[in-house]
């Protein structure tokens, strides 16, 4: 069963085939699903009005439909934009009823079933096994691929949505999920990066690419993927990734090493990191012993014969038994030799993990927006309920203030998702663009490139943000919904406790938040260091709309940015004090040159170091109350929210730069002299 492709003439009542294999009219959810005239099916979609306000209103759909019909030329599925928004819908209205009617209800099996490991296998619970067979029939891993490969066309920002609301259901079976489609997304990604894949001019389409049968093998469900990275010794410092990769006399690569903690590493291909290039002196310092010595390989960890039969070609060594997630299966697998695929150069393995990195961390974003919305919906159904003291606890004032609060944290980590995933999507599709049919003016071309830069500079800064706010926040709302249980919460029957466990993942994998927090502080204040006058003028412009912007919103929005430089100036202000102390020592001819360059980022930045979470959730703030005001200032019926969200913000804020400005110095001094000490006694 597939969905139909949307015809150039779309007729409201025409007949769609359900999820469920039932055909009724898409506008008539759930008549003839053996329900009774008139029944209505749960639906995640359709239930959840501040989604469909962005499906509506919020998102501008017309260059990612553009992008994805190559302008409505020749091959294009719609007329116009309307019509592929229209098909947008429909995937999500089907999604969001499958999500919550077949996926929801099998959640708890399979937490308490999880995989097993035997005779080398994985075995994955009935319940997962029964999603993902219905997943193949509805085409679900084509969604995003591109029509050359019987793909749907959707935009990657449709997926991300559908990502929300399979992980509401069930956040094991949106992990593993994505590594189906977004696997074979990221060979094509990387088949485009190196430049395997060519296109036919007139129309545009891919005459050709470097991994079509390994993406049409997962377009079919018959196989899927994963990113090796972690070591038994190396997490979030890949400088120190011992995997190797060799290459024999005849060009053959291997692979050689032991990788741990790999979601749905049992899957057939493997995106594997390894070290490549050997540190020329033996000098750690050498480029080639860190990040620059990595590349990145296609490994395939099996082969099939004609019965179907597997032979593999490295060894699965065991499933981890963890907290949460337990539907996803996370594996440790050893490779011996194996033969690998060299993707890109040699050394460009840590680039190209980012530009995977990069969609799997906005991703994150969205799987912790889905469990976030199951927590707070679970706590308030509840509350409704629960009487307590002659009301009912939702009237409690400050059970009330709790699921007010959660419910603002959920629209705005949905709204600086959206955002991320928007600009990223926008960014990457100028880029293909300028690559495939570059304009013939240059100024045209100069115009697109800088559009281009502008939309990845504004992805680069809102992914650590998303990724570090929307996991922490999932914890907590998490926890919230426990505690709005009482003692129910704490027990297995409610399901509030599964929630918490599924959730306290989220700020560790696909980059820890604290690694996300040094890569906003090194962004940030990084740009400080190039540009100061740049900073300077941003200062300025911001402390005079914080007092004469018309709008009242758009002063309070002023006064959190200006929170937000200001903290930045104080650290910038703590780490040049830092340094002019370091360079006094020399001669004063030398000082200029010394305070331009020779900067140690661990030793000359170690204040912004202490305080870079608290920069993260001061920017995380600032982000959302201007997404926010956008939003408000475009549809007034936006205010609310934003007002809401400034109520929560604006102390916050306040908070976090006081703990900026005031505090650091007696740890930062102890830090400083144990190391002194260390150094003293090395010598």
């Amino acid at each position: 069963m597939a969905l139909v492709w949307p015809e150039k003439a779309r007729e409201s009542t025409r007949v769609r085939r359900s999820p469920f294999g039932h055909h009724h009219r898409t506008d008539r959810v759930g008549e003839g699903t053996g329900r009774g005239v008139g029944a209505t099916m749960a639906n995640f979609f359709e239930d959840n009005e501040d989604l469909q306000f962005y499906v509506e209103k919020g998102i501008d759909w017309a260059p990612l439909v553009r992008f994805a019909e190559y302008d409505f030329g020749e091959g294009s599925s719609f007329e116009n934009v309307a019509e592929g928004v229209a098909f947008y819908r429909d995937i999500l209205r089907m999604v969001g009823e499958f999500a919550a009617e077949e996926i929801a209800p099998r959640a708890r099996a399979i937490d308490e079933t999880g995989v097993t490991f035997q005779d080398g296998e994985v075995i994955e619970p009935k319940a997962l096994t029964e999603i993902f067979d219905q997943m193949r029939a509805l085409d679900l891993h084509r969604m995003c691929l591109p029509r050359e490969f019987d793909g749907m066309n959707c935009p990657v920002l449709l997926y991300q949505i559908t990502a929300e609301l399979f992980a509401r259901a069930d956040v094991s079976v949106m992990a593993h999920f994505g590594f189906h489609q977004g696997m074979a997304m990221a060979m094509l990604a990387y088949s485009l990066f190196e430049g395997t894949t060519t296109f036919e001019r007139d129309p545009i389409r891919i005459a050709k690419t470097r991994f079509e049968r390994e993406i049409r093998e997962i377009a079919e469900g018959k196989a899927w993927g994963s990113m090796d990275i972690t070591e038994p010794d190396a997490g979030s410092d890949m400088a120190a990734l011992k995997c190797v990769g060799e290459m024999d006399e005849e060009g053959n690569w291997y692979v050689t090493g032991r990788k741990i903690f790999i979601t749905s590493g049992h899957g057939k291909y493997h995106f594997v990191i390894a070290r490549t290039e050997k540190a020329r002196s033996g000098d750690p310092e050498d480029a080639f012993a860190g990040l620059e010595g990595l590349s990145l390989f296609l490994v395939p960890t099996y082969e099939e014969d004609a019965q179907g039969k597997k032979r593999w070609l490295a060894t699965i060594e065991g499933v981890e038994k963890k907290l949460g997630h337990n539907g996803s299966a996370t594996v440790s697998i050893r490779f011996e030799k194996t033969p690998a695929h060299l993707i890109g150069k040699r050394g460009e393995g840590f680039r190209l993990m980012l530009l995977l990195m990069n969609n799997a961390r906005i991703g994150v974003g969205f799987e912790s927006l889905g469990l976030c919305e199951a927590a707070w919906r679970l706590a308030r159904d509840y509350a409704a309920q629960r009487s307590s003291m002659g009301k009912t606890i939702d009237q409690h004032e400050m059970i009330a203030d709790y699921l007010e609060e959660m419910a603002t944290e959920i629209q705005a980590i949905r709204a600086l998702a959206i955002d991320a995933a928007w600009h990223e999507e926008v960014g990457r599709k100028l880029d293909l663009a300028l690559r495939i049919q570059p304009p013939e003016d240059p100024r045209q071309r100069a115009g697109l490139e800088r559009e281009r830069k502008a939309h990845q500079r504004r992805a680069r800064a809102l992914t650590p943000l998303l990724k570090y706010y929307a996991a922490e926040r999932a914890v907590e709302i998490a926890r919230r919904a426990i505690q709005i249980h009482g003692g129910y919460g704490y027990m297995r029957d409610y399901g509030a406790e599964k929630l918490l466990r599924d959730a306290v993942v989220f700020p560790i994998y696909e980059g820890t938040s604290q690694i996300q927090a040094l890569m906003v502080m090194k962004d940030t204040l990084g740009e400080v260091v190039k540009h100061p006058s740049r900073f300077l003028k941003e200062m300025l412009r911001v402390r005079r709309r914080a007092f004469t912007a018309r709008h009242p919103l758009e002063r309070r929005v002023a006064r959190v940015q200006l929170v937000s430089l200001r903290a930045i100036q104080h650290l910038i202000a703590r780490v040049l004090r830092l340094k002019v102390h370091d360079i006094r020592r020399l001669p004063a001819t030398e000082w200029l040159s010394a305070l331009r360059k020779n900067w140690n980022p661990k030793r000359d930045f170690a204040p912004a170091l202490l305080h870079a979470e608290r920069l993260t959730r001061l920017l995380s703030h600032r982000a959302i109350c201007e997404v926010l005001l956008d939003q408000a200032l475009r549809f007034p019926e936006r205010e609310e929210l934003l007002c809401r969200f400034l109520e929560r913000a604006e102390p916050r804020v306040e908070e976090e730069f006081r703990t900026i400005s005031t505090t650091g110095d007696r740890l930062l001094q102890r830090l400083s002299a144990r190391g002194e000490a260390g150094k003293s006694d090395a010598a």
